[in-house]
């Protein structure tokens, strides 16, 4: 079957709180690019969604869900849970609570008839361990997320992907976003910093020193050391966060991975085939063909809260200049619909 071609509605965020996109709309713009695989956020674009202990949506929304579905020719692919540890303001939410809010969205995952959970990364990995049954019984399978400054590697992740082993990589894995891959620092990032007034000179150090694999950690500590501006120690900071893994640990990975956060900051569109500024796709998707993946790449646009200050956002462009790389990467066929 391949790789397949899919969209979080995280991309149309801007477009949604504006009113100039419903859900509808974000559902039938991503199938008209070809993008079938519908990725959902609850809290985001699906109003009433329960707090923990409270009701679930009604039977007549899940209707209305899949008639949507139906409609346009789109699956959903996969719920991105948030887990709400400081719902209180006295205290954390305890183990059990936890596991509680984890099964309300297994089912809500389960009644959309998706099949997959984006762990959201800060969820205890004995919480998912605790709740795996349940996820079975339902056919939905959890992948933790693998967001920057996280990777493969670390001793969080490790634990999760530990829970995985034990309990099946059928019902627990990973998803890693593609924000893990910045090659280089964003541009959309950067020229956000000079327009709020970071120094040109610094900026184009913090650039150098993240683009050559430098010290960000140290260069930070020594602006803020030499009282820099905020915004500047802030373009900073921002490259501590920015990570460039090899994506051949794709392939290493391969039995924990049934989805994938396709992220990008800025899609580039030279006349030919467009390609994102930061991230290194054909790598990526090559390293993925070589691990035998079909699971979805899930574009998921975070350009926009860095260009609204100068210009409009333009999600449903974006996207779709992302759809037609990923298309030509794909290698699919007849790429007309994008």
């Amino acid at each position: 079957m391949g790789i397949k071609r899919g969209v979080s509605l995280y991309s149309y965020q801007d477009e949604y709180v504006r009113g100039t996109l419903d859900l509808e709309d974000c559902v039938a713009v991503s199938a008209g690019l070809g993008a079938l695989g519908i990725e959902t956020l609850a809290e985001q674009m699906f109003p009433g969604y329960p707090m923990p202990g409270q009701p679930d949506l009604p039977d007549s929304f899940y209707d209305s869900w899949k008639q949507l579905m139906a409609t346009h020719g789109t699956v959903a692919t996969a719920h991105d849970l948030f887990l709400d540890t400081k719902l209180y303001p006295d205290r954390l939410l305890s183990h059990d609570e936890m596991v509680d809010s984890l099964k309300r969205d297994i089912r809500h995952t389960a009644k959309l008839e998706a099949s997959y959970i984006r762990i959201i990364v800060n969820t205890p990995p004995e919480v998912v361990e605790a709740a795996a049954p349940y996820a079975r019984d339902l056919g939905v399978w959890m992948g933790v997320e693998i967001h920057s400054p996280f990777h493969f590697d670390d001793d969080w992740i490790k634990r999760h992907l530990d829970v995985a082993s034990r309990v099946g990589s059928d019902v627990v894995g990973c998803v890693p976003d593609l924000g893990i891959f910045v090659e280089r620092l964003p541009r959309v990032i950067i020229e956000r910093a000079l327009r709020d007034g970071a120094d040109p000179e610094i900026a184009k150090k913090i650039i150098a020193t993240y683009d050559d694999r430098g010290d960000v950690d140290g260069l930070l500590e020594r602006l803020i050391a030499d009282g820099c501006d905020p915004v500047t120690v802030g373009l900073a900071r921002n490259a501590t966060f920015m990570i460039a893994k090899d994506p051949q640990c794709l392939i290493e990975h391969r039995e924990f991975i049934k989805h994938i956060h396709a992220k990008f900051y800025e899609m580039v569109d030279d006349g030919e085939t467009p390609y994102e500024y930061s991230i290194p796709y054909p790598k990526i998707v090559a390293a993925l063909k070589q691990a035998d993946y079909e699971g979805y790449l899930s574009s998921e646009y975070e350009g926009n809260r860095h260009i609204e200050d100068a210009e409009p956002v333009d999600s449903v462009a974006q996207v779709r200049l992302h759809q037609r790389m990923l298309a030509a990467l794909i290698d699919e066929e007849d790429e007309t619909n994008v």
